[in-house]
């Protein structure tokens, strides 16, 4: 069974909404990343431990407009993307950027759904975001627990 495991957020400053996240719900940081020019995204990527939340400054349109802020599409971790691809077109939805071929690793695949709300599958998790049951050896290492204090 696929699991949700990753929600992105678009947002004008991800840095000052990230660390809004951050304080709020107590998300830690997995990763960052800065503009690199005109047509790139940037943003902060934060867990829970199971879920990835990126919250993003988008470089490119994915079907929303460069000015939309809010959620912007979530993401489902698939046990295989090819079967998962072939599964969803037959089901409607259309696939707008496709794993290269031979590409290992990370790549997110990415549809239009019904309403054209945008989602996108991989095989392999978000860093912070679960795996599927049975596959930990892809597990990232548990984040301490640490104590809050108030």
């Amino acid at each position: 069974m696929a699991k949700l495991r990753h929600i992105a957020i678009a947002a004008e400053d991800p840095y000052a909404t990230a660390e809004f996240y951050k304080k709020a719900f107590d998300f830690y940081e997995v990763r960052r990343t800065e503009p690199r020019g005109e047509g790139t995204s940037y943003g902060v990527f934060l867990s829970d431990g199971t879920m990835s939340l990126a919250i993003l400054h988008f470089g490119w349109d994915q079907g929303h407009g460069l000015e939309f802020r809010g959620i912007h599409h979530f993401g489902m971790l698939v046990e295989d993307v090819d079967s998962s691809v072939e599964e969803l077109e037959k089901l409607g939805a259309k696939c707008f950027a496709r794993r290269p071929e031979g590409k290992e690793g990370f790549y997110e695949t990415k549809f239009h759904g019904p309403d054209k709300v945008v989602f996108d599958i991989t095989d392999s998790p978000w860093k912070g975001a679960a795996p599927l049951e049975g596959d930990v050896e892809r597990a990232q290492p548990p984040r301490p627990v640490m104590e809050k204090t108030r």
